[in-house]
């Protein structure tokens, strides 16, 4: 399928980034191996930066963010560094292309202690609009680590859209932050999609 086709259908370039995923980003196992960042175990473990550093990956990733911000404007885009930086660059990017264009911006783990000490990296500022971005919520954690400093900073958190849910309460954890959060994907969703790929 051309890229004009995907752009035109939000469902075909949605079934295409499943389809990415599942050959880079996504394991399944019969029994629970993989540690979390929670440290719990879990039998499905997701990494979503090979696929979201992959050129069609960004390209699907940024559209599809895109089109969730249909209606609604905000100045910039992004989240806790470095889960949410691809994401957040591929959707700026898709913006422009769009001729709708949203700032891309960094949320730092550790403060900087030298130059201009600060949390955000990006050209967003205090009473702007801007959208919180996450590549996979479990807990919900980092993503509302991620809006707690974009408001510190005087930022107007209008919404979160997140990558993958993995339905493990962390959406709702987030809703109790920002209201307007939304996943493009869910674990139910990328699970049954790998079990067709890989069924005998």
């Amino acid at each position: 399928m051309n890229v004009q086709t995907l752009l035109n259908r939000p469902d075909a370039m949605k079934k295409a980034l499943m389809d990415l995923l599942c050959k880079k980003s996504v394991q399944v196992a019969p029994t629970p191996v993989f540690t979390l960042a929670s440290g719990k175990k879990s039998d499905f473990y997701i990494n979503c930066k090979p696929a979201a550093l992959d050129p069609h990956g960004m390209y699907l990733i940024g559209h599809l963010i895109m089109e969730e911000l249909k209606g609604m404007t905000a100045r910039g885009i992004g989240g806790l560094t470095f889960g949410a930086d691809p994401v957040a660059m591929a959707a700026a990017f898709a913006s422009g292309l769009l001729g709708r264009p949203i700032q891309a911006f960094s949320i730092r783990k550790e403060q900087k202690d030298h130059g201009l000490i600060r949390w955000v990296e990006g050209d967003v500022h205090p009473g702007d609009r801007v959208v919180i971005i996450d590549d996979v919520a479990t807990t919900g954690g980092s993503t509302v680590k991620a809006i707690e400093r974009a408001r510190e900073t005087g930022l107007d958190v209008c919404r979160v859209i997140v990558l993958v849910d993995r339905e493990e309460g962390g959406l709702d954890h987030i809703r109790s932050h920002v209201p307007h959060a939304s996943a493009i994907l869910c674990r139910s969703e990328l699970m049954e999609h790998f079990s067709s790929l890989h069924a005998s």
